[in-house]
């Protein structure tokens, strides 16, 4: 029965791959259904999750619909262009910090076409830019303090007093150094587009356009919006530092918000502030892309985790006998482990929902808990992700280009590469802060 259980999670996930996009989600219940008719019960739902994925979003697109978004990729487009040469280097840098603002990988997309451009007017092959801007805008996601995979992850490390700021501590420094590193890396990576002979071939047929630089229309509020925007992620930062309980600021008891709902309070309160301030019409929020990619990844983590959930959830005993000895004795393999998963899950969230309670359930120490977590970014090993896709579609010369082989893509090497450094500083400086 566990084998044709594993068999029907499996094949849930397949089906969802192939389906795509929000098709993931769907496959999730459709798996869950499937298991209860196996008479196994529904695991829990990632309803917390959920929420603060909804409420962040919902900031992040209000903030859009003023053009807070165009406005900070006109800063991007702008610093880009001013270091033209370094694109490998700054392009990541900037689809990572914008990812550790606003909590989502998605901001991404904004940025993507400039990159493309400014690489191709310089002569620099894109695909390095663009793969290592790419990885970068995912792993992130382990460090932003309004991210749902953070959030989650916090809430169920705090018992074994790894708390909020401690993960951000290590997280951020380590998955930032590990970006930096692997940058350098990508730059020797593919040949030059001289040297290309697809490049070479599109050229000469005309399929190469260099469109120069665009004139991004700044709204009048834009400005504003992000500092509301920027605002709310100070205040949450804040408060879950008033409220930690390694600094004891205030005591256990005397706390009326917790974390959680502390985020979700904040982020509601910015739209409100973003849609009374900057003189939008809300209805225009539920037609922002942000926001519709944000719901779509709703109900994926909702289908994807609930599915993790249910089949973990029945096979508790049987998993910790399996796995116990071997996480005791190979830590690294809790990394190994959650960079599969995420490979299937497509969602850090789902993937830190689906084995983070139970790599703690096996008492796997906390420091190998935090160094690990970078590794549920690996959501670019298949190549169907919406901002590989859309990486691979802006590049018009060519060398960002899916294999024959399908994992034979550019941005394998620097994906592997990234999450293997981050894992490894993560040990090294989480030793050290734990």
């Amino acid at each position: 029965m566990v084998l044709l259980e594993l068999a029907i999670v499996l094949a849930a996930i397949f089906i969802g791959a192939r389906l795509g996009s929000i098709g993931i989600g769907f496959a999730g219940g459709l798996g869950v259904l499937a298991l209860a008719f196996l008479g196994v019960k529904p695991g829990n739902m990632p309803v917390d999750v959920i929420l603060i994925i909804m409420s962040v979003i919902s900031a992040i697109a209000a903030m859009q619909v003023a053009g807070g978004l165009d406005y900070l990729v006109s800063l991007a487009e702008r610093l880009l262009r001013k270091h033209p040469r370094h694109i490998t280097y700054f392009a990541p840098l900037v689809t990572y910090f914008m990812t550790l603002m606003a909590g989502t990988g998605h901001t991404a997309f904004s940025t993507l076409p400039v990159i493309a451009e400014v690489a191709k007017e310089q002569g620099v092959r894109p695909s390095r830019p663009l793969s290592i801007a790419v990885v970068a805008s995912q792993i992130a996601i382990t460090a932003s303090p309004i991210s749902a995979a953070v959030v989650f992850f916090a809430s169920v490390t705090a018992p074994l007093g790894v708390d909020y700021l401690d993960i951000l501590l290590i997280c951020i420094p380590t998955t930032l150094l590990a970006v930096i590193l692997t940058s350098f890396v990508t730059s020797f990576l593919g040949k030059d587009l001289k040297d290309d002979h697809v490049y070479q071939q599109r050229l000469r047929s005309g399929m190469v356009k260099i469109r120069g630089t665009g004139s991004i229309r700044i709204l009048p509020h834009a400005k504003r919006s992000v500092w509301i925007f920027l605002a709310a992620i100070i205040m949450v930062m804040c408060y879950a530092t008033i409220v930690s309980d390694k600094l004891g600021l205030i005591p256990e008891e005397s706390i009326i918000l917790s974390r959680d709902n502390a985020i979700i309070v904040f982020m509601l309160t910015a739209a409100a502030g973003i849609v009374a301030f900057c003189k939008i019409d809300p209805a225009g929020v539920l037609d922002a892309p942000t926001f519709k990619s944000g719901m779509s990844a709703c109900i994926c983590v909702l289908g994807v985790a609930w599915l993790g959930t249910t089949f973990v959830g029945a096979h508790t005993e049987e998993i910790n006998r399996l796995a116990g000895g071997l996480l005791q004795s190979y830590p690294w393999l809790l990394a190994v482990a959650l960079f599969f998963a995420a490979t299937l899950l497509y969602s850090q969230a789902a993937t830190a929902k689906t084995l983070i309670p139970m790599a703690i359930a096996l008492a796997v120490a906390p420091v190998t808990l935090v160094a690990s977590f970078a590794a549920v970014s690996a959501l670019f090993i298949l190549p169907t992700y919406p901002t590989l896709l859309a990486a691979v579609e802006m590049d018009d010369t060519g060398s960002t280009r899916i294999g024959k082989f399908v994992f034979n893509h550019p941005f394998i090497i620097p994906g592997v590469l990234a999450i293997f450094l981050s894992v490894l500083f993560g040990f090294i400086w989480g030793g050290i802060v734990l």
